[in-house]
């Protein structure tokens, strides 16, 4: 045996084993991730979504808003351009109304215009029903009476009387009506106009609910959900006073005939035709006085008188109406009994005519 030498056959060789994972467990743990991954992407998105919603839905609100908004200016120009047109003459246009309809509305103003036409005589002319008309003097010169209505005209001859005469007739007053008043030569003294405007209402989808627009006698009133009518356009009605110091009353109706709803779509087609332009006062007047009710809702017609008597109430509680000149109340300082002018004796034009277009699709 030499010395020295070690026999190892009876060691052990210890190994250190790597514990590996078989493949099918690593698969099912990049699995996890990836789902993991996908739901906070879509718990984000989700979250992102619901707060970006009400802004989202307020920018399409104000979109179709300003649709509805360009729509409307673009009718009341073609109104406008057709009114003034000949009679059966006009023009046809295609509009985008997507998330908007356009509906007649019937009936929506009333107005009555009365003045005289002449310094020597003061008629006052009532409706006592829809046939009988009650005509009063101050100095006995009526001698006629000429009552037109759409389709009828009636001539009768009135009593000279200090008191109220009653005449009757057959003309229907349903749409308008035209009543003058001569003397003994025929020249006209007093002349009276009823008549009865409708318009256009247009409807626009907003997320609350309905925003709508009524176009009536170039005037405009919108309402929002949940709001009131307001008026954001008056009808034409001008009062000026010139540089020679005589005054002038003018003022535009328009009469919007149609029936039904003009529907909506990409492409809808528009037809405005017109049924003739009438001129009712022309030239020098006395004793003006002209009326409106509105039956579009009851805040309407109020904000018109609020409007037109503005100065009044101003001068008024200033105290110094003696030298006012403007729309005045006709009697009650509310308007309800309609409007006049304060001229301070000075000449005043009364300028009145009518627009007739007929709208259909």
């Amino acid at each position: 045996m030499i010395r020295g030498c070690v026999h190892l056959v009876n060691r052990r060789t210890v190994r250190q084993t790597v514990l590996r994972r078989p493949d099918d467990e690593r698969a099912v743990s990049e699995v996890l991730g990836v789902v993991m991954l996908l739901a906070m992407v879509i718990t984000i998105m989700g979250g992102v979504w619901v707060f970006l919603n009400p802004y989202l839905s307020d920018f399409e609100d104000n979109t179709n808003w300003n649709s509805a908004t360009g729509l409307a200016d673009r009718i009341e120009d073609r109104l406008e351009v057709a009114g003034n047109a000949p009679e059966g003459t006009g023009f046809r246009n295609t509009l985008a109304i997507q998330s908007t309809a356009i509906r007649s509305v019937q009936n929506v103003e009333h107005w009555t215009i009365s003045a005289d036409l002449t310094d020597r005589e003061s008629i006052d002319l009532r409706h006592v029903n829809d046939t009988v008309v009650g005509v009063l003097a101050a100095n006995e010169t009526a001698r006629s009476i000429r009552v037109e209505s759409p389709g009828v005209t009636v001539e009768k001859t009135v009593p000279a009387s200090h008191l109220e005469v009653f005449i009757t007739h057959n003309a229907s007053a349903a749409h308008w009506m035209i009543v003058t008043v001569y003397d003994a030569d025929g020249q006209p003294l007093h002349q009276h106009v009823t008549w009865t405007l409708s318009g256009l209402q247009i409807t626009t989808s907003l997320g609350q609910g309905e925003h709508q627009i009524v176009l009536m006698n170039n005037a405009r009133a919108e309402r929002f959900p949940n709001g009131a009518w307001e008026v954001s356009a008056m009808p034409l009605v001008e009062f000026d006073r010139m540089a020679n110091d005589e005054l002038r009353l003018s003022m535009l109706l328009t009469d919007i005939v149609s029936n039904g709803s003009i529907g909506s779509g990409s492409n809808v087609g528009m037809q405005f035709v017109s049924q003739g332009p009438l001129t009712l006062f022309s030239g020098q007047a006395y004793n003006v006085n002209f009326n409106v009710q509105n039956a579009l809702h009851d805040v309407i017609t109020p904000q018109y008188h609020n409007n037109w008597l503005a100065d009044y109430t101003i001068e008024r509680s200033a105290g110094t109406l003696d030298t006012y000149i403007g729309f005045a109340p006709y009697e009650r300082a509310s308007g309800a009994d309609g409007f006049s002018v304060s001229s301070q004796q000075l000449p005043l034009y009364f300028e009145v005519d009518i627009q007739r277009v007929e709208v259909s699709r």
